[in-house]
């Protein structure tokens, strides 16, 4: 039915296709398999073989009769569709010698007596596009027999997962996987992506996640999250099922995973368990707070926060985060349980995890310091090596409790809360030369601290619909509470050497240091949707925030015993915080058939007190944030869509850019504040277009945006002869700091050869400014990609993709034209498994990356890692396996990454997990509806 809508659509914007005169004929009568029946009205459509455009489009007549006249001769495809019956697809072809093709009688047949042994030619519609929901039928891709979720993903077009499980979509990255619309564990998609059985699944949808209050009123707010959501089968949904993943190592490496899933009804319970040092994490700490680790931060509503520990502590705290850099040693674990009853009118979601990582790393980098070229040495090269042990320690729960007090009136609540420790041991060691070679300054520095955290939130959501079609009104309320204490020892000797790289003084920093944070935040949001007209309907919104945050910091200096009691008071504070924001807006929504439009902006009105106890100093300031949006949807079919976005915000300075608190646990680098400081404005704009053809499989998406701020705030930087750096906010009028990025990606099945081929493009880049030395300065990073995906399934038999492309980066500073940091890439990943007899399966994988040299830096990188496995399952259901695997075959895996920001330029080495090998044992278990897979 949605098919024949796609065409209909088609047939009425092309009227010379539909009404052309043409010498070629197509004909027939379309009746039921009993012959009985005249099928009147039924779809006929005439489409290109090629690439499954439309030729013609028409309805049978009341004896089941039709006519068609392609305009010329060629291959074509038959397609015939009527409600109930099964689609008819053949194909066919025309020419001079043969310009009529009678197909005579064409008899459907219903698909519920449809028999396995009568043959209908057709294609599996396997995306649909919702709105901006992207929707992936299961069925029409091939998995293995206890495959997970991950290996039904990598086959999706336009989404891609990397050697760690991150995964990528249509550009952009994925931070949540749902499962049927629900949470679970939150904050780790792979616990989805790796665990959950592939054969389960009934969609995958894609789309981006907007907020409760969004999803209800039917009206963008501008709050989003890309997201993917895993609908599991119906049949599926009773019973239990899970694995068991155990391994042994060389060099002392092991891995150990569990989970279990059960499935009763309504009622949902999982539970996990990771214990590994090779990488396997099991957790992402995704969720840490989301104001990030330094001491002052704005939240949307235009309100500072305290948050805990960070830099500005002068402490080196650890928040817990695994990227591959370093050894990491980890233990975790959790519970999950959901259930809907009383006719789905109440439902609850609740988890408990607990895990604990530690992380033992060792890097080391070079920096390029761009300076005018006026200076003494128009650039400082630095060289610097860092080894650490750190660990973190974190239990958090939640409950989502919701329940329909009618049809028209909703109230969900939700609680979760926070307990976590870190420890965090660093000892690292800098030098710094001018371009002739000669010192100007080196250091050396020991960091240690422990720190705890403590945070609960709450929040409850009320919906109501009001008797009008269309009016609604919802209240959401939330408290947040978090309190943070640190403390440690920093330790610091730093030498100064002349032009001729003498020696000339040193400075040393040898102190204790303390801090406590706490900040509790109340904030309300009330919405009322009113119908204008039948299209139109308008939001308005209001919000009221109260916050009180306090912050306690001290820094103690030896006395005459050694003892750290003397008080440092310029670098201690005590900090007291109160705000109240009114917050309120209006949105105007526009939906008329295929066209969704809305627009509209919210306003936010800050007062905001600050008292410091040990100074007595004062600091008042009254502001307004101003966020306008609109977007614009138009959705031609269900596999084609056009979608614009565009949002603004004020940005305030922040406060310890405004008046920073003085830090100086990096005597090199010293920040000043700036209460002249006037707030900047950014612009944001995306453009997404997904297209999606049927009966080809082919699929195309573009994405795009730009973010460009006005007046915005950047540094001031003024390096002196030693190498120290003094840092001052500023703001810099006349230009305007953009970044942008735009992908294409298309995708579609090459039929003689049996292949999938995705071809992808994108440029990407940012432009940021600065002053350095009182001389302007220009940062400009711009990076070309390309790449070409190949990959087939053959059930049983063997899989295998391959993916790979180059790129080219421009990066450098205006300050230093000839240093510059441009060069080649390449990337390119493939893998690889083939099924032998005897339930043999060998695979291999492989990673390549090379960076080639640039006038910054002299040195080629480049590495292969290589993994391989070969395994043996047992039994009839294939469900338990054993497998010896090898990681990075070759001893290649070094760590490496080059960046550039202001008038830095750097490049980082770190060490990460190496060749090891391992024999695993693994049971997926399986009692489910429907019984196991068919083997």
């Amino acid at each position: 039915m949605k098919l024949k809508v796609f065409l209909l659509f088609l047939a009425c914007y092309c009227p010379v296709l539909v009404f052309s005169q043409s010498n070629y004929e197509v004909k027939g009568v379309i009746t039921d398999t009993a012959a009985t029946y005249k099928m009147v009205n039924t779809t006929i459509a005439i489409l290109n073989a090629k690439d499954s455009t439309l030729v013609k489009y028409a309805r049978s007549g009341a004896d089941g009769a039709f006519k068609l006249n392609p305009p010329k001769a060629g291959k074509f495809i038959i397609l015939v569709s009527y409600p109930g019956y099964a689609d008819y697809v053949e194909d066919f072809s025309l020419d001079d010698a043969k310009k009529i093709h009678d197909f005579g009688k064409l008899n459907l047949m219903l698909k519920s007596t449809l028999l396995k042994d009568v043959i209908i030619k057709g294609n599996i519609n396997a995306i649909k596009m919702k709105g901006d929901t992207t929707e992936f039928n299961a069925a029409a891709y091939v998995i293995q027999p206890n495959s997970k979720v991950e290996d039904l993903l990598k086959q999706l077009p336009g989404i891609t997962i990397d050697k760690d499980g991150k995964i990528t979509a249509q550009g952009q990255a994925v931070n949540k996987v749902l499962v049927d619309g629900e949470e679970f564990f939150g904050d780790d998609p792979t616990l989805v992506t790796k665990n959950l059985r592939g054969d389960m699944v009934d969609k995958v949808q894609l789309f981006d996640k907007t907020s409760d209050q969004a999803a209800f009123t039917g009206i963008d707010d501008g709050q989003k999250a890309k997201t993917i959501n895993i609908k599991l089968k119906e049949d599926k949904k009773e019973g239990y099922f899970g694995k068991v993943d155990i391994g042994g190592g060389t060099d002392d490496f092991y891995s150990g995973q569990a989970m279990i899933n059960a499935f009763k009804g309504k009622k949902k319970f999982a539970a996990f368990g990771n214990l590994a040092n090779n990488g396997k994490t099991g957790l992402s700490w995704s969720d840490n707070d989301k104001f990030g680790t330094s001491n002052f931060q704005m939240s949307d509503d235009g309100m500072y926060m305290f948050s805990g520990g960070g830099s500005d502590d002068g402490l080196d705290s650890y928040d817990g985060q695994y990227s591959g850099e370093g050894m990491p040693k980890t233990k975790s674990g959790g519970a999950q349980f959901s259930n809907k009853w009383n006719k789905d009118k109440e439902s609850i979601n609740t988890s408990y995890k607990i895990g604990e990582i530690n992380v033992s790393a060792l890097s080391s980098s070079k920096t390029q310091n761009n300076l005018p070229a006026g200076s003494e040495t128009p650039a400082i090269f630095s060289t610097s090596q860092q080894t650490s042990d750190k660990r973190l320690f974190r239990q958090k729960a939640n409950i989502a409790y919701t329940i329909a007090l009618d049809s028209n009136a909703t109230i969900k609540v939700g609680v979760d809360g926070l307990l976590k420790n870190n420890n965090s041991d660093s000892e690292g060691s800098a030098f710094s030369d001018r371009l002739d070679g000669t010192a100007i300054n080196n250091s050396k520095t020991i960091n240690n601290n422990k720190g705890d955290q403590r945070d609960l939130n709450a929040n409850i959501l009320y919906t109501q619909k009001l008797k009008k079609k269309g009016r609604t009104f919802s209240l959401a309320l939330a408290q947040n509470i978090t309190e943070s204490n640190n403390k440690g020892n920093i330790y610091s000797l730093t030498e100064y050497f002349d032009l001729n790289g003498d020696f000339t003084r040193d400075s040393l920093l040898n102190q204790y240091k303390t801090s406590h944070n706490s900040n509790s935040k109340f904030s309300s949001n009330a919405t009322y949707t009113e119908p204008l007209s039948k299209s139109w309907s308008v939001l308005v919104s209001y919000g009221l925030s109260l916050n009180h945050g306090t912050s306690d910091r001290s820094s103690f200096n030896q006395d005459a015993n050694g003892d750290y009691t003397i008080l440092d008071r310029e670098f201690s504070n005590d900090f007291k915080l109160d705000q109240v924001s009114n917050q309120g807006g209006a949105t105007f929504n526009y939906k008329q058939g295929k066209t969704v439009f809305n627009f509209g902006g919210k306003v936010a009105d800050v007062s905001f007190k600050q008292i410091d106890g040990l100074t007595q100093e004062r600091f008042n300031r009254k502001f307004t944030n101003w966020n306008p949006q609109a977007s614009y949807t138009y959705n031609f079919t269900q596999q084609k869509s056009f979608r614009f976005y565009y949002y603004g915000n004020t940005n305030q300075p922040g406060i310890t850019q405004l008046q920073p608190v003085r830090v100086n646990n990096d005597q090199l680098n010293i920040y000043d504040g700036n209460p002249d400081l006037k707030p900047s404005f950014n612009n944001g704009m995306s453009v997404n277009f997904g297209n999606y053809k049927v009966m080809s499989g082919e699929s195309v998406w573009v994405n795009a945006n730009v973010n460009f701020t006005s007046n915005a705030i950047a540094n001031s930087t003024t390096t002196n002869a030693e190498g120290k750096n003094t840092y001052k906010p500023i703001n810099i009028e006349g230009k305007m700091p953009t970044s942008y990025r735009a992908n294409v990606y298309y995708d579609r099945k090459i039929k003689f050869l049996d292949l999938r081929a995705g071809i992808n493009g994108g440029v990407s880049g940012n432009t940021s400014y600065s002053m350095v030395n009182n001389e302007f300065n220009t940062t400009n990073n711009m990076n070309y990609e390309g790449g070409l995906r190949l990959s087939q399934y053959k059930e049983k038999k063997y899989n295998f993709y391959i993916s790979a492309g180059p790129a080219y980066t421009l990066s450098g500073t205006s300050l230093q034209k000839n240093l510059n940091d441009n060069g080649w890439k390449f990337n390119g990943n493939m893998g690889f498994n083939v099924f032998l007899p005897g339930k043999i399966e060998i695979a291999s994988d492989g990673d390549y990356q090379y960076r080639g040299k640039t006038k910054s830096f002299n040195q080629t990188f480049e590495r292969f890692i290589w993994n391989a496995a070969i395994s043996k399952k047992f039994f009839k259901a294939e469900d338990l396996k054993l497998s010896l695997s090898g990681n990075d075959l070759l001893n290649q895996n070094t760590g490496f990454s080059r960046s550039a920001n202001s008038n830095l330029i750097t490049e980082r080495r770190y060490n990460t997990i190496t060749r090891y090998f391992m024999l695993s044992l693994i049971w997926d278990f399986n009692k489910m509806g429907g019984g196991a897979p068919k083997q």
